[in-house]
């Protein structure tokens, strides 16, 4: 799978506008703040082709991105509480809705801050996942901003609290220095494969 092969597709803000999944679909689903939007960046070879900003919570839509011929799916983060309640809501249906369509998942990338513990947003997500049986992975993001042996304890503990399934791929991720980047496009084009 080429990720130089990137473009934006479209954007939509309600569950009735999404289109029928006709393709491989990669989904990345986290917290407001966690970094998505620019692993994603990282992850196409692309600085401004997911928009970052410096506000939490400006993912409103599930934006969709052709990579070689697959889809990568942004959905908006969640748990930010620096919008109208009714955004919100309109936010977790746009997800839930999501998730309850037939659509053809390749693999759901959960993002994690790796500087702090779990929320339980973060808890009731990866609970949900396992309980679909939709294939998942983690991505603990941010692991620039933490030493080596700290990043290492950190991964630890936040996996003894997620109570994950045994065979969950943990990735740490930097979208500022690149850490698990490529192993994170490797994960992502062997589960497109099968």
């Amino acid at each position: 799978m080429n990720f130089h092969k990137a473009s934006f597709k479209a954007a939509y803000g309600t569950e009735a506008q999404l289109p029928e999944s006709v393709r491989a679909e990669v989904s990345f689903a986290g917290r407001s703040n966690v970094g998505k939007s620019s692993l994603l960046n990282r992850l196409m070879y692309r600085k401004g082709l997911a928009k970052v900003s410096s506000t939490p919570g400006k993912t409103a839509t599930v934006n969709f991105y052709d990579v070689d011929g697959v889809d990568l799916v942004d959905l908006p983060g969640y748990g930010y509480a620096k919008v109208s309640k009714s955004e919100l809501d309109r936010w977790a249906d746009l997800i839930e809705g999501y998730f309850n369509q037939e659509r053809q998942f390749a693999l759901i990338v959960s993002l994690i801050d790796i500087r702090h513990d779990p929320s339980q947003l973060d808890h009731d997500m990866v609970d949900f996942l396992a309980g679909t049986g939709f294939p998942f992975a983690i991505a603990l993001t941010k692991a620039d901003k933490l030493s080596k042996q700290k990043a290492n304890t950190q991964r630890q503990r936040i996996l003894k609290k997620l109570d994950l399934p045994r065979d969950t791929p943990v990735v740490l991720t930097s979208a500022e220095s690149g850490t698990g980047v490529d192993d994170l496009r490797k994960l992502i084009t062997q589960h497109v494969q099968q």
